[in-house]
């Protein structure tokens, strides 16, 4: 299959720059929004995390046009960087400079499987290795050098009408869950009032009095010479009351390392930095899925030591609108990735509801999260085999 440079069959847009002064969180007369790395989801949001900029810091170009992929080129997540979304609408307003835009030349390319490609696992491959200790980059300057599989025109309108089709099917599967997740959110506020204001007026706890929070290992290669190698969870694997556990990397430590970090079935574990501020202090409850595993020091275990409180009303507490809002005040940004510390958990305030209500819940949870693991295996197997598709596609194999 020939390639060809992105730049020649797309024209590469930089972001929009401006000082921290100069950027409103609401609209004003003169000034047209930008959108961040948090807009760029399964779809791209517009109306979600908008910054207001002087209209004159904008150029013409840099608006977003219908079929633009914007794509994150920077950020302290490796898995934020290269992730994209493809506009559905032409917009008046543009994207940041952590950001860049793709316009495909139509008479070229079509945008479609353009996009498909630069989501598929040989394009995030490459973007995983981007440069940066702290902050992961893509060059502009790279990314228009990046060659793209190009078969002919009418060829690349068959593959991306097949994954198109395919993609449908995972995101009505995504959006299944979505319902089942909200139906659970629902029924936590139903029972325990909204934890922001307790209108129930439960006692409330710091989280440090109820549990025992812990840090996890920094990994380096300095640690390939340590004896003991357990597998550990990073980031990736811990999604919002869910864990992904399709890739489980290894770490070296010290017999009193593994002690201190090796985790239990019910610890509670929370997202300590991420480039997006609205996935800071995310958690989901470890099952004890994988013998010996440990966790870096991103994730920050809480494990339960009062008979007042159940692990899962802890993790989905701090899933909910008001430990988010604690986690999100508290959290500090360095160099783009937002970090909570453990001290900032240990001080996080939980409201605690009489044990038997919450094992009321916990009964509710139970028989509605089998439904759930079904609905996230299928899930998984909905996306290996969209993938395995892409792959193909890519190879000059569909």
């Amino acid at each position: 299959m020939n390639k060809a440079p992105l730049s020649t069959i797309a024209d590469v847009i930089r972001g929009v720059s401006f000082c921290k002064d100069e950027g409103y969180t609401l609209p004003s007369e003169g000034r047209l929004p930008v959108i961040r790395a948090g807009s760029i989801q399964e779809s791209l949001l517009l109306d979600v995390g908008q910054i207001w900029v002087p209209e004159a810091k904008v150029k013409e170009s840099q608006k977003i046009r219908r079929d633009d992929i914007v794509m994150c080129t920077s950020s302290g997540s490796s898995s934020l960087v290269g992730k994209c979304a493809k506009a559905e609408v032409d917009f008046d307003g543009s994207f940041g400079a952590f950001c860049a835009g793709i316009r495909p030349k139509k008479d070229k390319v079509s945008a479609s499987y353009l996009y498909h490609f630069l989501s598929s696992p040989a394009f995030r491959n490459w973007t995983s290795s981007s440069s940066g200790a702290n902050i992961k980059n893509i060059r502009i300057s790279e990314l228009a050098e990046f060659e793209i599989p190009l078969p002919p025109l009418e060829e690349q309108k068959r593959i991306a009408t097949i994954l198109d089709k395919a993609d449908a099917i995972r995101r009505k599967r995504q959006q299944a869950i979505q319902l089942a997740d909200e139906f659970l959110r629902s029924m936590f506020l139903d029972m325990f009032g909204d934890p922001v204001t307790n209108p129930k007026g439960w006692k409330i706890e710091k989280i440090d009095d109820l549990c025992e929070v812990q840090g996890g290992l920094q990994v380096s290669k300095k640690r390939s010479e340590l004896s003991i190698s357990a597998p550990y969870l990073r980031v990736a694997n811990v999604l919002r009351n869910s864990l992904h556990l399709d890739e489980i990397k290894e770490i070296n430590l010290t017999q009193a390392e593994y002690d201190r970090v090796r985790l239990k079935r019910d610890d509670v574990l929370v997202v300590e930095g991420h480039g997006n501020p609205n996935e800071i202090g995310r958690s989901a409850l470890w099952t004890g899925e994988i013998d010996g595993m440990v966790h870096q020091n991103h994730l920050i275990r809480v494990r339960v030591k009062s008979k007042e409180i159940c692990p899962r009303f802890v993790s989905d507490y701090i899933n909910s609108p008001g430990g988010r809002v604690q986690m999100m005040k508290a959290s500090n940004t360095t160099s783009g990735l937002n970090t909570i510390s453990t001290g900032i958990v240990k001080s996080t305030e939980i409201i605690v509801p009489p044990i038997c209500l919450q094992d009321k819940y916990m009964s509710v949870v139970s028989k509605f999260g089998d439904v759930l693991v079904k609905n996230r295996m299928y899930e998984n197997g909905i996306d290996l085999s969209f993938f395995s598709l892409s792959k193909k596609a890519f190879q000059g194999n569909l």
